[in-house]
C-alpha cells in the first residue's frame, strides 16, 4: 500500500530559493510611492488648507447623503428590474425574450449621460400623463408631468434603468451557472418555479452575482456625479463644484470630492468582500473536502 500524495518528512523539506528580484522591485515601488506622496503633500497648488476647511463642510456632507441615497434607490430598483429581465431572457415566451432583449440593447447601447438628459426633458417631451382609451380623446385621468417627474425621480429612473440593463446579464450568468442537476432535483421534489428560484437557484447564483454586483454598486456611486444632466443639484459633485465656483478654488474642491469618493468606495469594497465570503461559505467547504480526499488517496501496487 503506497500513499501517492503523502507529505515529505520534516527533514526532507525543500526550501525555496531566495530571489532578490521581488525585494528590489518592492523597494523601488515603495520609493516611487513615497516620492509621489511627498510631492503631492508639499505642492502648494493643491492648497491643502482649503481642502481641510471644506472636507466636512455642511453642504459637502449633505451632498454625500444625497449621493448615497441616489445610489441606494437606483441599485435597489435596478436589481429588481434585472432579475425580471433575466427571467424574461430565459422564458420560453418569445415576446418576453424579445422585450428583454430590446430593453438591454437600447439602454446598454446609449450613453447614460444622454439618457439622463432625456429624462430631465421628460416634461417637455410629454407635458401630460393621462389614462384613457387609446386612439380616442376619452381620458379617465391626467396629471402634469412636472408633478410626477421631479429632478430626483428623473435621476433615479435614468440611473436605475441604465444599470438594470447591465445587471440583468450578470444575473442571467449567475442563474445559468447553477448546476442543472439542482433544478432537476427541485422539480423532482415538486417545487414550484418560484419556490425553486427562491430556495435553490438564487442562493447558489449569488456566489457568482455578488462580486460584479459590488463592482456595479461602486460604479453607480461614481455615476451619480452625472445627474447634473437632469439637472439634480444636491449630490456631492455638484456641492463641491458650487463651492469651487463661489470661492474660485476648483482644485481643492475637486480633491475634497475625490477624497470622499475614495472613502465611500473603500467601505463598499469591504462590505463586498464580506458578502463574497458569506455566500461562498458552502463552496469553500466543498473545495476543502475535495482536497482532503485527494491528498489521502491510496492505491495498491
Amino acid at each position: 500500500m503506497v500513499n501517492m500524495f503523502s507529505k515529505k518528512n520534516n527533514d526532507e523539506r525543500i526550501l525555496p530559493v531566495k530571489k532578490p528580484g521581488p525585494i528590489i522591485a518592492g523597494v523601488i515601488v515603495a520609493l516611487m510611492a513615497c516620492s509621489l506622496l511627498y510631492s503631492i503633500a508639499t505642492n502648494r497648488r493643491f492648497e491643502w488648507n482649503i481642502v481641510a476647511k471644506y472636507i466636512i463642510d455642511e453642504n459637502v456632507i449633505t451632498g454625500i447623503g444625497w449621493t448615497l441615497w441616489l445610489t441606494l434607490l437606483a441599485m435597489v430598483i435596478a436589481i429588481v428590474l434585472a432579475v425580471g429581465l433575466a427571467m424574461m431572457r430565459k422564458s420560453v415566451n418569445p415576446v418576453l425574450r424579445g422585450v428583454s432583449w430590446f430593453f438591454i440593447w437600447f439602454f446598454r447601447g446609449t450613453p447614460v449621460y444622454t439618457q439622463l438628459v432625456f429624462w430631465g426633458m421628460f416634461a417637455v417631451l410629454v407635458p401630460k400623463l393621462s389614462l384613457g382609451i387609446p386612439f380616442t380623446s376619452v381620458e379617465f385621468f391626467s396629471i402634469d408631468s412636472n408633478v410626477v417627474m421631479t429632478s430626483l425621480t428623473a435621476a433615479v429612473v435614468g440611473l436605475s434603468l441604465n444599470e438594470a440593463a447591465y445587471l440583468s446579464e450578470i444575473v442571467r450568468a449567475g442563474l445559468e451557472a447553477v448546476d442543472a442537476g439542482q433544478v432537476e432535483a427541485s422539480k423532482a421534489l415538486g417545487m414550484s418555479r418560484s419556490l425553486m428560484m427562491r430556495r435553490v437557484i438564487l442562493p447558489q447564483a449569488m456566489r457568482i452575482i455578488v462580486p460584479p454586483l459590488g463592482n456595479e454598486t461602486i460604479g453607480m456611486l461614481k455615476t451619480t456625479s452625472l445627474v447634473l444632466a437632469v439637472p439634480f443639484t444636491l449630490e456631492l459633485q455638484f456641492a463641491t463644484n458650487a463651492i469651487a465656483n463661489r470661492i474660485y478654488k476648483p482644485i481643492p474642491l475637486l480633491l475634497v470630492a475625490s477624497i470622499w469618493y475614495l472613502v465611500i468606495t473603500s467601505v463598499l469594497m469591504v462590505l463586498q468582500s464580506m458578502l463574497e465570503k458569506h455566500f461562498g461559505k458552502g463552496f469553500q467547504a466543498r473545495n476543502l473536502t475535495r482536497g482532503k480526499y485527494c491528498t489521502s488517496l491510496e492505491v495498491d501496487v
